[in-house]
């Protein structure tokens, strides 16, 4: 529901942006559905910071769990757009690539990289067989509940594969995941509502510049 909500949001924007007449009613109405959807995306994020997969080790104790979710700076966020890499560095950045995704209906393509990333750090051969077939069950096999698109001679060399799985079971299928996340959905991302809202620096009035 919120993510057609999103697209029907993304349409009308567009809409009216391409729009000659920007007269206050229309004005009003695009800074509503403009806050509308800031505010889904918040809740997504909100969602995706609680329930972080990201590389970086979580701290212990409520306090220290809590600074880990701290809004970046304008100028973290910017660094961002220099490399796709640093996107997913950052606990925040890969939280909000993730809402983003979601909202386009294709977060499967960061879930298999993120599930791909934790199956090259498991050292046990029994827990590595175990997380390639679910991975494959997820990801790979068709109609998967969550199936990526890849071509059918990786999905056949992958089912080849993970009968003796080893830690590169799913290298080349991620290496194609990520590129179409870095080429297409990263360059969005960087374009959305969302990722300029937090680039953009807050405002100094004209009081605080008085003082």
């Amino acid at each position: 529901m919120q993510s057609a909500m999103f697209l029907a949001v993304h349409h009308d924007c567009g809409s009216m942006d391409k729009s000659s007449g920007s007269s206050p009613k229309s004005e009003e109405k695009r800074e509503k559905m403009k806050r509308t959807l800031l505010k889904d995306w918040k809740a997504r994020l909100s969602y995706f910071l609680q329930h972080s997969s990201s590389p970086e080790k979580p701290k212990t104790g409520k306090k220290s769990k809590q600074q880990t979710f701290i809004r970046p700076s304008p100028e973290e966020a910017q660094l961002w757009s220099e490399a796709f890499d640093e996107l997913l560095a950052s606990k925040y950045g890969l939280a909000a690539f993730r809402a983003f995704l979601k909202s386009e209906f294709c977060e499967e393509n960061i879930e298999f990289w993120l599930a791909c990333e934790d199956f090259k750090k498991t050292k046990s051969p029994q827990k590595l067989s175990s997380k390639a077939k679910k991975i494959y069950t997820d990801f790979i096999e068709k109609e998967a509940p969550k199936e990526i698109n890849i071509d059918f001679q990786t999905k056949t060399l992958i089912a080849q594969n993970i009968q003796e799985a080893t830690s590169g079971c799913f290298a080349t299928a991620q290496k194609r995941v990520y590129s179409l996340m870095e080429n297409n959905s990263y360059p969005r991302f960087l374009e959305s509502a969302f990722y300029q809202d937090l680039c953009r620096k807050p405002q100094i009035t004209a009081e605080a510049h008085a003082t």
